[in-house]
């Protein structure tokens, strides 16, 4: 199954601003977590399923991305730069600027400091048995940020608990592809995932996401935002007319090397 998807793209353009004093001199994206960078590990990661395309962004210490890509051959991908040294376009901005390096066929997305060994393949089987505009890798970890699902995987809105801040975009059990108005909803859990309530008195349940995706090109024509943007909120923009679905590898290991501290634990679990 898994050689239906071939290519991806790794976001490594982000200012790493969180794991300095390392992003000082060196971009985020060559950390090194037990000899090996992040960006080498998760090439590798997605080399095992198949993926023989890689296409990877890049701004913060661009050339050093660009050169550690040429002296190792790709870590034996075949890879594309989509440069945004003029200005970087955040993750939503990221993906528009490389539609020409990915339309065509699904492709993943993923972030260059997030390592994992879920089993892709599984994703990519879920992806095709139920063609959603992308789907979504999620756990049950706590977090302050969650996307939140119907008792179908469909995304239905997102909440930040640390500021309250809410938006739904569908009620619960509403199909992908119907009218729906946005709204805040009922207050949730404060931590954790979990079920919740929504004012059309349906249950969401309220996953963390992973930073990887899994994406239909058809997802092109409709980014209407231009510049620098999220692609949080491009999933929001389009999840009432849009199935776009969870999967749930909650029993996976997963780190998100995002301070320096997590680069140890990072060696712990990764060796």
């Amino acid at each position: 199954m898994s050689n239906l998807v071939t290519r991806a793209m790794i976001l490594a353009a982000g200012l790493g601003t969180r794991f300095k004093p390392w992003t000082d001199r060196h971009p985020k994206a060559l950390a090194p977590v037990n000899g090996k960078s992040l960006l080498q590990r998760n090439i590798e990661y997605l080399r095992q399923y198949g993926i023989e395309q890689v296409v990877v962004n890049v701004h913060h210490f661009a050339g050093q991305i660009i050169e550690a890509l040429k002296v190792n051959n790709g870590w034996g991908c075949r890879y594309r730069i989509s440069d945004e040294t003029a200005e970087v376009l955040e993750t939503g901005g990221g993906l528009k600027k490389a539609r020409p390096f990915l339309e065509g066929s699904p492709f993943v997305l993923m972030n260059v400091d997030i390592l994992t060994d879920m089993d892709l393949s599984a994703m990519i089987a879920d992806h095709f048995r139920n063609r959603p505009l992308a789907t979504l890798a999620v756990t049950d970890r706590v977090t302050s940020r969650y996307f939140l699902f119907d008792d179908r995987d469909e995304l239905c809105g997102w909440r930040n608990t640390s500021t309250g801040q809410e938006r739904m975009v569908r009620p619960a059990g509403a199909a992908g592809g119907s009218s729906a108005g946005g709204g805040l909803a009922g207050g949730g859990p404060a931590g954790g995932a979990g079920r919740t309530g929504t004012p059309g008195g349906g249950l969401l349940a309220q996953k963390a996401f992973s930073g990887i995706h899994l994406i239909d090109p058809s997802i092109f024509p409709l980014m209407t935002r231009d510049g620098k943007f999220s692609i949080v909120d491009l999933y929001l923009d389009l999840a009432a007319g849009h199935p776009i679905r969870a999967h749930d590898h909650s029993r996976s290991r997963l780190i998100d090397v995002g301070k320096p501290d997590s680069a140890n634990l990072a060696a712990r679990l990764f060796p």
